[in-house]
């Protein structure tokens, strides 16, 4: 039944599909499971690191297009990567949501889980853990988020 729901997903992914299907190869390669769940604008797709069973990465269905959420783990080992990213991806990043609780920790719900503290191109940001790496799909982003997500991939 998953394949069926992948399927269902690729077909919903229009011109992004052989992007979504790239890195979907990328991370069932590298030792992650997939989980696919439906949601109110068509399915999420998620991948789960298998030795940790965290949540590398998640594909959503937007209006805009296929968008990807990453949650980097060792985002500090590898931050100046930002600075290479293209400057439509950037500014998916800069104008994320702040994170409340990294700003405030009573601000925000205790059991939501911290963002990120980052610098790129040399400014400081403290971004929502479930906003700051949503980035498009296309073309031009393909390859900086498999090389995002092979960071992360590196034991």
């Amino acid at each position: 039944m998953a394949d069926q729901n992948y399927d269902t997903f690729l077909e919903s992914t229009g011109a992004s599909r052989d992007f979504v299907e790239e890195i979907n190869r990328l991370l069932l390669d590298s030792n992650c499971t997939r989980e696919i769940k439906t949601a109110k604008s068509g399915f999420t797709v998620s991948y789960l690191i298998q030795d940790t069973k965290k949540t590398l990465a998640t594909f959503v269905c937007r209006k805009t297009g296929i968008k990807i959420r990453i949650f980097p783990q060792r985002l500090p080992a590898y931050m100046e990567f930002l600075d290479t990213l293209p400057t439509k991806m950037k500014k998916e990043i800069a104008k994320a949501s702040a994170c409340k609780r990294l700003s405030n920790p009573n601000s925000c719900n205790p059991k939501c889980v911290m963002g990120y503290d980052f610098m790129m191109d040399q400014e400081h940001y403290q971004k929502c853990r479930y906003m700051a790496f949503m980035l498009s799909v296309t073309e031009e982003s393909t390859p900086y988020i498999k090389k995002f997500l092979q960071y992360e991939l590196i034991q």
